[in-house]
């Protein structure tokens, strides 16, 4: 985006890491636009502090990526008091989405990008226990909820959006050699060692693995298919359970009464 002559504002947790890969971005593409402003998606208070200051500094929002994420982590909850995958990878990504929704609106053509993953296949959203008190935690199960939440959202978002000139998108990265799967290997051995020569042969390096959310955040001719996933920079048919109109509109209703957030009537 920023070999691109784009503003890019950074929304990162780690102010100093963040701070030193803007400067590489700053250096290799020539462009001083790009800036860095603090993000825990973890934290509530946070996402509406960043919310209200980007409203207050900048003049519009063109391309919203919500990329943030963790995988597999063991069980925590946040200081809000939700399970921490489903917290960070959906309702704090749902609470900034909405919050910077009106911008989003008045600077369409604009687009909302959902890093989601192929982990959506097969996942469900557990309505009645999504902090796993009543069924032990399995990280696998909770990321795959959550994720599945990403593909949840984008679908009912793309619906109350029709027409405002906001697309949204979800998509499959692809399997990425970063910091997301550390937690894979001493949480799920046996899955861990089932992956190993497969993910050795078939994993991205992250420059790879954000061309879909690029393409996404990018292409042209995308406008008429918004709330539909992609993989590969190809669009794809995604499975029933994330085609589910009904769980959409429920989680809609649910993460915003999580997160505290009222539209106005």
């Amino acid at each position: 985006m920023a070999k691109r002559g784009a503003r890019v504002v950074m929304a990162c947790r780690d102010l100093s890491r963040a701070e030193k890969a803007a400067e590489e971005i700053r250096c290799s593409t020539g462009n001083g636009n790009v800036v860095v402003r603090h993000l825990d998606l973890a934290s509530f208070f946070s996402v509406r502090q960043f919310a209200q200051e980007y409203i207050a500094t900048e003049d519009r929002l063109d391309i919203l990526i919500n990329n943030a994420g963790v995988m597999m982590c063991p069980h925590s909850l946040t200081v809000d008091g939700y399970e921490t995958q489903f917290a960070v990878n959906h309702l704090g990504h749902f609470l900034l989405t909405v919050l910077l929704l009106d911008m989003l609106k008045t600077s369409a053509p604009s687009r909302v990008v959902n890093v989601s993953s192929i982990a959506h296949k097969g996942g469900k959203i557990h309505f009645n226990d999504l902090n796993f008190t009543k069924t032990p935690y399995d990280s696998l199960i909770s990321y795959r909820q959550s994720k599945l939440a990403n593909m949840l959202f984008t679908r009912e978002l793309a619906r109350r959006t029709k027409g405002s000139g906001v697309t949204v998108y979800a998509l499959h990265p692809g399997v990425i050699h970063t910091e997301l799967g550390r937690y894979v290997q001493t949480r799920h051995p046996v899955l861990s060692t089932l992956l190993i020569i497969p993910a050795l042969l078939l994993m991205k390096t992250p420059k790879q693995g954000a061309q879909t959310s690029i393409y996404c955040a990018v292409a042209e001719g995308l406008e008429n298919y918004s709330g539909c996933y992609f993989s590969d920079c190809q669009l794809k048919e995604p499975p029933l359970e994330a085609k589910d109109d009904l769980a959409a509109v429920k989680l809609w209703d649910v993460s915003s009464q999580l997160v505290g957030y009222k539209e106005e009537a």
